[in-house]
């Protein structure tokens, strides 16, 4: 399985998307706002980890003379 930068996004409006259930009170609310600190905590980490790739993209082309850079899977479109 490849995701990308939108199945990224997805998932993170889907966790906003329940953190905004009206109906969700006390305990339940308690422990879907831990999941959503989790969702974000891993959603940083793969943001920074897309970051740096395409960091050391840039730099490699810019280095090599390459005229464009290549995007790190995780930025890449998927094939449909």
């Amino acid at each position: 399985m490849q995701n990308n930068i939108t199945d990224l996004n997805n998932h993170l409006f889907a966790q906003l998307e329940r953190l905004g259930d009206e109906e969700l009170t006390g305990e339940a609310l308690e422990k879907e706002i831990g999941r959503a600190k989790a969702v974000v905590d891993v959603a940083k980490a793969i943001n920074d980890s897309g970051a740096l790739a395409l960091c050391a993209q840039e730099l490699i082309a810019e280095y090599s003379g390459f005229q464009s850079v290549n995007l790190p899977v995780l930025l890449e479109p998927k094939e449909k």
